[in-house]
């Protein structure tokens, strides 16, 4: 018999995750911090909003014009604004792609829809100043945006993850150590 009672609310405690979706300049590499109002996050959330500085503007994701996403989300941007095209993908195409992922995320019930207006997001995002095609920057970044939040509610990746990961050896598009280098740089107990 299904159980009648209610479910724990979403990010009892603050929850963390991260995705990076795409390759080459349009590429979406998101961090997420998932919490309660009356909590750290809420105090980050604010504060963060009220202290820009130069070149990162902190500012809340809509859906359009007046409609914030739910759970309200802050953009922050992880590389200040350097010309037209990545302001416009910057408050444009990524921008986008964080609402509407975030959207994504509640409407697949990752986050409950009854805990939206309980819940605040710090999204930090990466958006390359050489960002060339806002449909490609606005695919990566809202399918990112919900990879981060599914893993920050999923509590991925595991520790068990991370040592098969380590297995395999480290690696991110901006580098890639070698086995030598790998094997010389091993800590000694």
């Amino acid at each position: 018999m299904p159980s009648t009672a209610p479910s724990a609310p979403c990010a009892v405690s603050t929850l963390i995750g991260e995705s990076f979706v795409g390759d080459g300049a349009n590429a979406a590499h998101t961090n997420v911090v998932l919490g309660r109002k009356g909590g750290p996050v809420e105090t980050a959330w604010a504060t963060a909003l009220a202290t820009p500085s130069a070149g990162h503007v902190p500012f809340m994701a809509v859906m359009r014009p007046s409609v914030p996403v739910k759970p309200l989300t802050l953009f922050v941007n992880k590389a200040p604004v350097d010309g037209e095209l990545h302001e416009r993908a910057t408050w444009g195409s990524a921008q986008a792609g964080l609402a509407q992922g975030v959207a994504d995320a509640v409407a697949d019930g990752v986050i409950p829809a009854e805990d939206t207006d309980d819940l605040l997001i710090i999204a930090a995002v990466w958006v390359n100043p050489a960002v060339h095609d806002l449909d490609e920057s606005f695919r990566n970044q809202r399918t990112a945006a919900y990879q981060a939040l599914r893993a920050a509610v999923e509590g991925k990746p595991t520790a068990d993850d991370v040592l098969e990961a380590a297995k395999q050896g480290v690696t991110n598009p901006f580098y890639t150590p070698s086995d030598e280098q790998l094997a010389a740089s091993t800590p000694q107990a």
